[in-house]
């Protein structure tokens, strides 16, 4: 199987969550951003990279006490973006620059999805065939995230601009695989109310 990465979205400002960082919000007994990494660490993607800017300091103090981070050395590289506020295109950017040359692919996972499964990420990389520009998941015939993008589509994310991800870039893309996956687990957290939905669920 080829070499895939996996890249962690959590530079945001999450400005629709409407005070305090949402990734820092408790959620079942921990932050939000805990249980995304939990999948990610369980995931065989590999390496791992986290991408940070808005309140670098409290992600990063977060990240320092993910339980288990202090029984060695984390299984992660934390990546600054100093153009966060720009958008998601440059930390995007900033974490496909991060990966090595060897990986063919890197999973993008975004920092609040409480519910995505590490099976999730484990099927986007075994259905991914080395010069394929993507895998996409799909679950009761919706699409959602993370998407594994392929190496071929990584120049095409540098001339994302803003707010942007690969949407576009998926829907001109020639060779996008598709992945059934299990029910669930494609949820995000971008406002109060999506919060106490995601607390009134059990993973």
């Amino acid at each position: 199987m080829a070499r895939i990465g996996l890249v962690v979205l959590a530079a945001g400002r999450a400005r629709r969550f409407g005070g305090g960082h949402k990734l820092l919000a408790t959620l079942r007994g921990a932050p939000l951003l805990w249980h995304t990494l939990d999948a990610a660490r369980a995931a065989p993607a590999r390496p791992l990279v986290i991408v940070v800017g808005h309140r670098q300091r409290a992600i990063r103090a977060t990240l320092a006490r993910f339980r288990g981070a202090r029984r060695g050395a984390p299984p992660w590289r934390v990546v600054y973006n100093p153009r966060h506020a720009s958008g998601m295109a440059s930390s995007l950017q900033a974490g496909l620059a991060a990966l090595p040359a060897s990986c063919a692919g890197a999973v993008v996972l975004l920092g609040d999805m409480p519910d995505v499964r590490a099976t999730t990420i484990a099927r986007l990389c075994a259905a991914y065939v080395p010069g394929a520009a993507a895998v996409v998941p799909f679950s009761a015939g919706r699409r959602g995230n993370p998407v594994l993008l392929g190496r071929p589509l990584f120049a095409a994310v540098a001339g994302l601009r803003g707010d942007e991800g690969a949407r576009r870039l998926l829907a001109r893309a020639a060779d996008v695989r598709t992945v059934e996956v299990p029910r669930g687990g494609f949820a995000d957290v971008d406002t109060r109310r999506d919060w106490r939905r995601a607390r009134a669920r059990r993973r």
